[in-house]
């Protein structure tokens, strides 16, 4: 256990596979008192159960999910010190042409409109407990270009670029803003989004990639910085991945 995360109040959200469900665990297993949100009512249930956390069903899209979860982590606990905007998706993964209007809405809404609702609520209850730590879950997409993934993309930078604004108003108020970017992992990211072919599906590819332990570290290590410093941007690459696009 971490004496630096002992009983800290953390929110995960997409808290119940994947990065998140990494996330929650380490930062439970290093003292922290840990909620999870998720849509899937089931999956975040006996991931609440497994971890020993706490789980709040939501959709991050939602306004006004974004506020019964902090209306309910505020009453229990009384303060927010951590934020990991994790929930994310690939919606669709397809040339733009083969887009349509209501699949470009959804992951702009699910990958960028929704962590910021989260963080416009963190910024005021952190500013004034005059502390706090924002991590943003992004992706490599961010930063570099391939056919298919435009609406994503675009979505992830916007995210990335919103951060260092954030940085910028919170950081009088002693609130840290860290976006950690990471390129292929062994999540069910692909499959979600349908994406068949990939080199990151096979098997051996996967055992070289990161996997949801070594994110959820990587998390805590961001959290466990002394609070007079800050990691605003975090990219993590896999040496199996070799990447040569725009």
């Amino acid at each position: 256990m971490n004496e630096q995360l002992k009983n800290k109040i953390a929110l995960v959200t997409g808290g119940s596979k994947g990065y998140g469900a990494g996330i929650a665990e380490a930062l439970k297993a290093n003292g922290a008192e840990v909620w999870i949100t998720g849509r899937d009512r089931g999956a975040l249930a006996d991931t609440a159960k497994r971890l020993g956390v706490r789980g709040l069903e939501g959709d991050i899209t939602s306004a006004a999910d974004w506020d019964r979860i902090f209306k309910e982590v505020l009453a229990h606990s009384g303060r927010v010190d951590i934020l990991v905007n994790n929930a994310g998706s690939g919606i669709r993964i397809a040339p733009m042409e083969e887009q349509t209007d209501e699949t470009v809405i959804q992951s702009i809404a699910t990958n960028l409109t929704g962590p910021l609702l989260g963080c416009r609520r963190a910024a005021k209850i952190m500013s004034g407990q005059k502390s706090g730590l924002i991590i943003n879950i992004s992706s490599v997409c961010a930063r570099y270009a391939w056919p298919g993934w435009g609406p994503y993309s675009a979505a992830k930078a916007g995210l990335n670029q919103f951060a260092h604004c954030l940085y910028t108003e919170l950081r009088s108020a002693g609130v840290r803003v860290t976006t950690i970017t990471p390129s292929w992992g062994a999540t069910d990211f692909l499959a979600a989004a349908k994406v068949t072919g990939h080199p990151a599906e096979k098997g051996e590819v996967r055992q070289e990639v990161m996997k949801p332990e070594e994110m959820g570290q990587l998390v805590v290590d961001v959290c466990c910085l002394p609070p007079h410093l800050v990691l605003p941007d975090i990219t993590v690459q896999p040496l199996v991945q070799r990447i040569e696009p725009m």
